[in-house]
């Protein structure tokens, strides 16, 4: 679990329970475009509350943000990724504002279809197992999303669903890396905020099991495996040892007596 990944999910379920115990509080959370210059601050808030009348709304949202947030966060750096999981979800309310003006809107589905994006942009091919069983490549999942978020929200959907926000998700977070890719080139996966990882503290990589790593990170972890096959340790980038960094077992062999 990554910093930003965990603080993000701890602070939606401290929320979640605030829900439960003060019901009025979720009118100070949600956002309602046509209340949003007399309540500006619910474009940042409502990304933090959920339904509060039963489980799957924030379940389905967490569990996303926890499979997919920490490999992008990872593979970014911690500032770039709260800065996309936010622009995401104030994109999400934005495009909730002139597309749905009538709606009140919750959840962080908008930032977590903005984490969702990044994810297929990196690795379009890596599968997803929807329900665990069905297997779809990463692109095509966000294009089914797309089509689904489309075709409900201009049809009028009653489902009780913010397909708006949805698509505002993706929006903001193609964007955002767009201007990232723009702006930085090939720094842009380059954190200035994470302290580099030391060659040493990577000694043990042929130990790493990658049948134990969670298949989200599989892929990954197999790829600069091979990299340092080939080249070495030193070929790695900065944010290559920091992602190696997470699956490396400790050295445990006793140090020398000086």
């Amino acid at each position: 679990m990554t910093p930003w990944v965990m603080r993000l999910i701890v602070a939606n379920v401290l929320v979640y329970f605030v829900e439960q115990a003060y019901p009025g509080v979720l009118n100070y959370l949600a956002f309602a475009p046509r209340y949003a210059f007399r309540q500006p601050w619910t474009i940042v808030t409502y990304m933090f509350a959920h339904d509060p009348r039963g489980l799957s709304h924030i379940l389905f949202n967490m569990f996303s943000l926890y499979i997919f947030g920490p490999r992008i966060e990872s593979r970014i750096g911690s500032n770039r990724f709260i800065t996309l999981y936010l622009l995401s979800g104030i994109s999400g309310a934005v495009f909730s504002y002139f597309f749905a003006f009538n709606s009140w809107v919750i959840g962080a589905s908008g930032a977590v279809y903005g984490v969702g994006l990044a994810f297929a942009m990196f690795w379009p091919h890596e599968r997803i197992y929807i329900w665990g069983v069905i297997p779809v490549e990463a692109w095509l999942l966000v294009l089914i999303y797309t089509i689904i978020s489309l075709y409900s929200g201009l049809t009028g959907s009653r489902d009780g669903v913010a397909h708006f926000a949805h698509l505002g998700g993706y929006v903001g977070a193609y964007l955002y890396l767009r201007y990232i890719d723009a702006h930085q080139g090939t720094k842009k996966f380059r954190s200035k905020t994470t302290a580099p990882v030391a060659t040493e503290k990577l000694l043990n990589w042929k130990r790493v099991d990658p049948g134990s790593v969670h298949e989200v990170n599989r892929d990954e972890v197999n790829r600069i495996l091979d990299k340092i096959g080939k080249s070495g340790v030193t070929s790695l980038t900065p944010q290559e040892r920091l992602f190696l960094s997470n699956f490396v077992p400790p050295d445990d062999r006793v140090p020398p007596v000086s």
